[in-house]
């Protein structure tokens, strides 16, 4: 599985981005996804997951009631809606696909390259 994050960007606080992840191979549409971000000097850290079907989802509390994931299994296709963005969200995003569905990233199997995502106050 390969995927690809875009949709990075520099925005101002209370903006909003719309982070896009690409994936392509074998039953992409089998894989859980995630998104994690690392912040500079610290450890990478779960955002969001969704379930294959796209029928369960998950939150950071950090995140929770701003951000939406979502995904399009018809093209391969995962999406991060962030709203109400605040300075501490700035970080490299990256989309991530496993099996199993967990907050700890080391679990997860492929990874994505990371999109910047800057938000100034």
């Amino acid at each position: 599985v390969q995927l690809q994050a875009s949709g990075g960007g520099l925005v101002q606080a209370g903006g909003s981005l719309r982070l896009s992840c690409a994936a392509s191979g074998r039953a992409v549409s089998r894989y859980a996804m995630g998104w994690f971000r690392q912040a500079a000097g610290k450890s990478r850290e779960f955002v969001s997951t969704i379930s294959s079907s796209g029928g369960s989802t998950n939150y950071a509390d950090s995140v929770k009631g701003r951000f939406t994931i979502s995904r399009d299994n018809a093209k391969n296709m995962v999406y991060l809606q962030m709203n109400s963005l605040k300075p501490e969200d700035t970080a490299v995003y990256y989309c991530a696909a496993a099996v199993l569905i967990t907050t700890t990233p080391t679990t997860w199997t492929y990874w994505g390259q990371g999109t910047l995502v800057t938000v100034s106050s």
